[in-house]
């Protein structure tokens, strides 16, 4: 048993070998099983996917989500001011993959990742198992940052507080919104603090 996990640790990709075209496929395949999977457990839970994504009549989860993101993007960013980078180490997946990108497609990304996975996330599993149970498995999928605490926390946190958003306006567009614009901002400091 020893002799096949040292085989399987061996086997496994570095992210510097990954190009950025098998980089792409992975983060869109994993996204369209994510969305896939979400739309199933709804319809399972007799409940109308579509539903969930009709726009809100008020902008009560626009504001929701937008202070959400702002709070999220002011404590990271306070965050790597002040925690040396090897605590909050992702393997530099996040760097490789928006290091070079366009912004468009920063923006891209980030609608996509945000839709899918609020979609799974709150839309399905939460409906099921409500925001705590939710934010343990959100953090346990966000493989990368299981190795140093504090990642693994504020994933954990950030999956709780929109959950928490979620219920308060009972719009799914409150989560999509604060999770896109998290994802967004953080892509495009990865993306310009490199170029300089």
């Amino acid at each position: 048993m020893k002799e096949k996990w040292n085989d399987f640790k061996k086997r496994q990709v570095q992210i510097d070998q990954l190009d950025d075209k098998t980089l792409l496929l992975n983060l869109y395949l994993t996204q369209a099983l994510t969305l896939i999977v979400g739309i199933i457990w709804i319809a399972v839970s007799r409940r109308n996917p579509l539903e969930l994504l009709w726009l809100p009549n008020g902008y009560e989860p626009w504001v929701w989500g937008t202070g959400f993101a702002v709070a999220v993007i002011v404590i990271d960013l306070i965050i790597s001011r002040f925690v040396p980078e090897d605590v909050t180490d992702d393997g530099g997946i996040n760097e490789k993959m928006f290091r070079t990108r366009p912004f468009w497609h920063i923006a891209v990304i980030a609608l996509v990742v945000s839709i899918c996975e609020e979609m799974l996330f709150r839309g399905a599993i939460q409906h099921t198992l409500g925001p705590y149970w939710t934010s343990i498995i959100f953090a346990a999928i966000h493989v990368r940052y299981l190795r140093h605490w504090l990642p693994t926390a504020l994933v954990f946190g950030i999956s709780y507080g929109l959950g928490h958003i979620y219920i308060w306006t009972d719009s799914l567009w409150a989560p999509i919104a604060a999770h896109f614009l998290i994802d967004f901002v953080m892509g495009l400091i990865l993306r310009y603090r490199r170029e300089e």
